[in-house]
């Protein structure tokens, strides 16, 4: 799951979801640590673009965290928004996935806890896309 979503979800995650992720691209760096890419959305997002920095990877702990630093999905309201991703073994087998996200807000903005709800929603319908993709082929990872 973490080579599928985190390492190679670049390429794999607008192809699962072609309408919502038209292209993403390194503009500084290869996906390691600092460097920064531009996603493009498609016709069915309501986002043009965002720009995405890369705070962390680690392989062998199965951590990822990036900053959303730029780009529409801000709203002119967050600065940044910085997501971290941990995967770890699930007893039964298969994976649990473990999020968090900080928003960090310009002047007095509050974030809604809709709005949050809202991305943890989309973030949960990619992983389930990603899931059911690697179920479909086993082999491809």
């Amino acid at each position: 799951m973490f080579k599928a979503c985190i390492l190679d979800g670049d390429n794999l995650i607008p192809k699962i979801f072609p309408q919502v992720f038209k292209s993403v691209e390194y503009i500084a760096g290869n996906g390691e640590p600092v460097s920064i890419k531009k996603v493009t959305f498609g016709e069915g997002s309501q986002f043009n673009y965002m720009k995405e920095k890369v705070e962390a990877l680690d392989k062998d702990k199965l951590v990822y965290r990036y900053s959303v630093i730029e780009g529409d999905a801000l709203m002119n309201k967050l600065e940044k928004i910085t997501y971290e991703t941990k995967l770890e073994a699930s007893p039964g087998g298969g994976s649990i996935c473990k999020t968090s996200s900080k928003y960090y807000t310009i002047a007095d903005f509050e974030i809604t806890e809709e709005g949050i709800k809202a991305g943890k929603e989309k973030t949960l319908q990619i992983f389930k896309a990603v899931e059911a993709y690697l179920l479909a082929n086993p082999d491809k990872y």
